[in-house]
């Protein structure tokens, strides 16, 4: 079996990915809006080689919603800053296609792929929550399906404006005083069911063509639009057979779509829990979980099913049958978290804290986890992974220092970047010009 180079890639949420990681004394106490602990971990990761570092985003709060969800960076300002710091690592950011217009989000993330020289990724979500809609002047939250037709749109509409200008349209010629070639500036012209644009951006391309398009389709409406634009998927699957068949099924939909295997890398969420001994990975994982009360994650449970009130219910009896709450939400996450409950006969207390602190596969020893996600890549669960760590700290370190190396040595991972651009180094085609495609197929 030959060896594949994993692609790698790390989501900073501040503190970290357990929602009370700010009561760590590994990170800093107000680590979702301390640029420095942004700053540091992000060279720390490019130091490392790792592809890119990736910034989550939400639009909507309340009294329930994880902590450093409360009072965090917007993503495309922070990715900005993070550019002006970094030479070589992807920047990743989250933003909604149902909260926001295309020409907006096109000429941004356009400009951040301009800044930081061809590194930019953007993570396409449809915005689960339903009190978002009270935040925007909208309407109501449409449903799941609607907002995948939307955002299928809204896609073509930003990879239109992206092509505005052809590569080599902007001459800058002071002698002749021409700026710009008239024949390669595009109108998009979009008048659709949804959004209106006509163009042309103001802005060009860069190096990498295009941004990365980054997709967490889970559901089937998600998996199938997922296969049809996205070039790095996000998975949330806890077991390697699981992580296989959506593996298998989204690279079929995408060559159903007329693209190649390998224009898709999936890359499934990783929250790993290392030491140098199992006792000592068993010992960090108790420290983890206990940083949570049952009431805490009942609230982080609730968050899932559109911050839904489970205190109401026995702890300690069956979870409770709540028909389709969460169905428009976090549509996926909630079926598994129901089927989980159901098959392992759980009550509502052990639900709440596994879902709060889940304990993968993939604790033990540095080079336990390491031997695990070889396996997944070896085995067609994965051409790499997200890492989303609980507590944004040691932790974070040792990963780095320790499970990287192994990696490395075992010859899964290269931590020299081969290119320039998050494309490159995510083995990515470069995306041509639309326009100069079907003038070069015309002659």
């Amino acid at each position: 079996m030959s060896k594949k180079n994993m692609k790698l890639g790390v989501i900073i949420q501040g503190p970290g990915g357990h929602m009370n990681s700010w009561k760590s004394e590994d990170v800093p106490v107000d680590g979702s809006i301390n640029l420095e602990h942004y700053i540091n971990v992000t060279q720390k990761a490019e130091k490392s080689g790792i592809d890119f570092v990736f910034i989550a985003d939400g639009l909507h709060i309340n009294e329930k919603s994880i902590p450093h969800f409360l009072n965090r960076f917007e993503p495309i300002t922070l990715l900005s800053t993070l550019a002006a710091v970094t030479k070589q690592i992807g920047l990743v950011g989250t933003v909604s296609t149902t909260y926001s217009e295309p020409f907006n989000i096109a000429r941004q993330f356009a400009s951040l792929d301009k800044i930081s020289g061809g590194r930019a990724g953007w993570n396409v979500v449809t915005t689960p929550l339903e009190g978002t809609a009270s935040n925007f002047n909208k309407g109501n939250h449409p449903d799941h399906s609607l907002r995948y037709k939307m955002a299928d749109e809204y896609l073509e509409v930003a990879k239109g404006l992206w092509d505005s200008w052809e590569d080599d349209a902007f001459v800058r010629n002071r002698d002749t005083g021409q700026f710009f070639d008239e024949t390669k500036m595009h109108r998009l012209n979009h008048e659709g069911e949804f959004f209106k644009a006509h163009g042309p951006l103001n802005i060009d391309r860069s190096k990498q063509g295009q941004p990365v398009i980054f997709q967490a389709g889970a559901s089937k409406t998600g998996i199938a639009f997922a296969a049809k634009h996205g070039e790095a998927i996000f998975t949330n699957k806890a077991t390697l057979e699981s992580a296989q068949e959506y593996y298998r099924d989204l690279k079929d939909q995408a060559v159903e779509n007329g693209r190649k295997r390998d224009d898709v890398a999936i890359l499934p969420s990783l929250s790993p829990i290392i030491g140098a001994t199992e006792e000592e990975a068993a010992a960090k994982y108790e420290e983890i979980k206990n940083l949570i009360s049952t009431e805490e994650a009942l609230h982080y449970l609730g968050r899932y099913f559109d911050h839904f009130d489970f205190s109401q219910f026995p702890l300690d009896e069956a979870f409770p049958d709540i028909g389709d709450v969460g169905k428009n939400s976090f549509q996926s996450t909630t079926d598994q978290i129901k089927a989980m409950a159901q098959q392992e006969n759980l009550t509502l207390r052990e639900v709440a804290l596994r879902v709060a602190t889940p304990k993968s596969e993939f604790i033990g020893t540095y080079e336990q986890v390491a031997d695990k996600m070889i396996e997944w890549v070896d085995h067609e669960a994965a051409d790499g992974f997200v890492i989303n760590l609980y507590v944004m700290g040691k932790q974070y370190d040792d990963f780095l220092n320790f499970v990287v190396p192994i990696l490395e040595e075992k010859g899964y991972f290269n931590r020299n970047y081969e290119s320039d651009t998050l494309r490159g180094n995510l083995n990515l085609p470069f995306i041509e010009n639309r326009y100069r495609k079907q003038a070069e197929t015309s002659q």
